[in-house]
């Protein structure tokens, strides 16, 4: 498997033969100038010197943190701008800030909003960019775009016809409160769609019969391996058999480790002395995530500040299709984010996160 980041990704002749729109793009765009979220989060994946390039933790509990619905329109299509990893033909590849969403409302600042500003301000030709694969709102990572309609149905098709043979193409990295039993394994749950107290929320069922999946229920299923362990905490790699509303974080919970800045469904996963279990899901409201005071001191939060803890669920790899069907796929890689980086940091796994997308 050939891995791929920043300016090397993919050359211009891959997809050549699957349309025109590719062959008209075969001018190289030069990365935007600005490179404050892409280009941080690129540097921090070097696994060479990588802990010397953070520097002191300082007192900043989130460095890099955004908070995207503080931005005006102009100021987000700046920071997508900058967050952009790379450009080929009619593909952009950005690393996406955790909290942004991808759809929303009408009026709403989302991703798909500021598309058409984001195509201009790229310059990407005739045709605005359209999102192939994107993380949720909470998750930060790999985006997409594409402005070739022909490219984008090709891709998709490569993504569905992966999931009906079982082939993972995305690739998470997580840190979890609490270590899985395992050292990897595969993680299957049968979850629907619930409205309780006016909040949409992801809910096992157990022993689904017809009728349920007819009615909404479906079957999901992801692998996991445990990269490194350390303060009670795991940096794990996920990978989606299937696509469902946090899938990845329900699936988690299952096994009684909650990812970290998890503050919808880890109040599921209750602790009677030292012992941890499931609570039931339907009677269980949301809640910010408690921690254990040990593992707030190893990371430098009060309360106060872990209450407002970013999810630390990350799409770290992307494979796309090759030139032809039999070409092995190509990785496309987004760093971590520096909050996540300073959490590995304080946990003394940052050495580790070399080995994410093995």
């Amino acid at each position: 498997m050939r891995t791929v980041c920043a300016r090397e990704m993919w050359g211009c002749r891959a997809l050549g033969r699957v349309s025109g729109c590719w062959r008209r793009g075969l001018g190289v765009r030069a990365a935007p100038k600005d490179t404050r979220f892409g280009t941080e989060a690129r540097h921090q994946l070097q696994p060479r010197g990588s802990s010397k390039r953070l520097g002191p933790l300082g007192d900043q509990p989130f460095p890099g943190l955004l908070r995207p619905k503080n931005l005006s329109r102009e100021e987000l299509v700046d920071v997508l701008r900058a967050a952009v990893v790379d450009e080929k033909g009619p593909l952009v590849t950005l690393n996406k800030p955790q909290g942004l969403p991808v759809t929303g409302k009408a009026g709403e600042l989302t991703l798909l909003s500021v598309l058409p500003e984001l195509s201009q301000s790229l310059g990407v030709g005739e045709q605005e960019l359209q999102v192939v694969q994107a993380p949720g709102k909470e998750t930060s990572g790999l985006v997409l775009l594409c402005s070739c309609p022909q490219t984008a149905s090709h891709l998709q098709k490569f993504y569905i016809h992966s999931r009906r043979a079982q082939r993972p193409t995305a690739t998470y990295c997580a840190v979890t409160d609490g270590i899985p039993a395992t050292s990897q394994g595969k993680i299957q749950a049968a979850l629907k769609l619930e409205h309780i107290d006016g909040v949409n929320l992801v809910v096992p069922v157990k022993s689904p019969s017809r009728k349920d999946i007819l009615e909404g229920v479906k079957r999901t299923s992801s692998h996991f391996r445990v990269v490194a362990t350390g303060s009670g905490c795991a940096l794990v790699q996920l990978q989606p058999l299937t696509v469902f509303p946090s899938q990845l974080q329900v699936h988690m919970v299952l096994q009684l480790c909650p990812v970290l800045g998890d503050h919808t469904y880890s109040a599921h996963v209750g602790t009677v002395l030292g012992q941890r279990f499931l609570l039931p899901a339907e009677s269980t409201k949301p809640s910010k995530q408690v921690l254990e005071e040990a593992l707030l001191r190893r990371l430098r939060l009060s309360p106060s500040q872990a209450a407002r803890l970013p999810l630390h669920l990350h799409l770290h790899c992307l494979l796309l299709p090759g030139t032809r069907s039999r070409d092995t796929p190509i990785k496309l890689l987004a760093p971590l984010p520096p909050y996540f980086s300073r959490t590995l940091q304080c946990l003394g796994l940052l050495q580790q996160q070399s080995s994410l997308c093995s």
